[in-house]
């Protein structure tokens, strides 16, 4: 067994310095090699391209084969943040990987990222918020910068929602993309670098509009109407996940601008859930955001969960539209129910 090394600092010497900042130093994504299109999902189920595209805007999802496993993909992203951050596996004091489709029950998923990118003993947990996980686990590791117990905290949302789905449903099995993205969260010396907002919500009482059943012990008590789906599988009520998704994702970017003090024209970028391009366009008509300020890459990579908004970060950092200074809120919603915004000074 690997031994724990001793802290790389003094309890006194690791807190920052009262004008220390928490900046996104780099970004990565991993994407398995198979691409399946609408017209290829027509071979499947009894869909089509002029079904799908008009109600989802997906026109392609990547899908692991039986070999690739949520962790592969995790590694994958997070090599590519951390060389873009131009750091080694051995700077690492953390890494969180959000995710709803863990390699096995136990271990945590994040423990066998960190041995795959040879970064052994960093630390690892994971956090299973659905589609929320990312947003979830950004804000918790700008938590752990600013209180001085890290420098660098690796932050990966990666599923591998395509060995979920039942493939014989085609009201889900046509939303979902396997992929995984990951952003470097670091101590910065420039103060005004960091989260400015965030909030965290949960409802569990609606869990049944989105959840995974392993048996029927899982399922609702006697007298609620018959489970017909399958075990193992994600089950879905749309109507009701749609207007869940629409109502949080505008009250939740309301609220961050409110409390900040920022308006619409203030924001730089929204990276919100690649849900469903008919939920998006439908919450942003009352927000007053332009539409080049709402980020979305659905039509390429579906709903990809925990990844979702992390491939977003990625390709926007990539194409050079987001520097220093740049105000962005990231927001999502997933199963639980759950709902999450962070609000960022880049």
């Amino acid at each position: 067994m690997t031994e724990c090394p001793p802290p790389k600092k003094s309890p006194s010497e690791n807190l920052p310095p009262a004008n220390t900042g928490v900046c996104i130093a780099g970004t990565g994504m991993g994407l398995p090699a198979k691409v399946l299109t609408n017209d290829d999902l027509s071979k499947i189920v009894d869909t089509s391209d002029e079904w799908i595209r008009p109600r989802t805007g997906i026109t392609q999802r990547y899908l692991a084969d039986r070999t690739e496993h949520t962790s592969d993909l995790a590694a994958v992203a997070v090599l590519q943040a951390m060389a873009n951050a131009g750091l080694e596996p051995s700077d690492l004091d953390l890494l969180l990987c959000a995710t709803m489709t863990p390699d096995l029950v136990c271990p945590a998923t994040a423990c066998r990222v960190v041995d795959k990118i040879g970064a052994v003993p960093c630390g690892a947990m994971d956090l299973n918020l659905a589609c929320t996980g990312f947003v979830a686990a950004l804000t918790t590791a700008s938590a752990f910068i600013s209180s001085g117990h890290c420098r660098h905290v690796a932050v990966v949302g990666a599923d591998c929602l395509s060995k979920i789905v039942d493939w014989e449903d085609r009201t889900t099995c046509i939303l979902f993309g396997d992929a995984a993205g990951a952003a470097i969260v670091s101590r910065s010396e420039d103060p005004t670098q960091r989260c400015l907002y965030q909030r965290l919500c949960s409802d569990g009482s609606q869990w049944e509009s989105l959840f995974v059943p392993r048996s029927e012990h899982d399922l609702p008590p006697n007298g609620q109407k018959p489970f017909e789906g399958k075990y193992n599988t994600l089950q879905m009520n749309g109507r009701e996940v749609f207007k869940f998704a629409v109502n949080a994702l505008r009250n939740s970017v309301s609220n961050a601008l409110k409390a900040t003090n920022l308006t619409a024209e203030d924001i730089k970028m929204v990276i919100p859930h690649q849900s469903n391009i008919r939920m998006l366009t439908t919450a942003w008509k009352k927000l007053g955001f332009d539409d080049d300020k709402i980020y979305v890459n659905i039509d390429r990579y579906g709903n990809t969960s925990a990844a979702s908004v992390a491939l977003c970060l990625h390709e926007l950092t990539e194409q050079g539209r987001l520097t220093p200074g740049d105000y962005v809120i990231f927001v999502a919603q997933g199963g639980g129910l759950t709902w999450g915004t962070s609000l960022w000074r880049l």
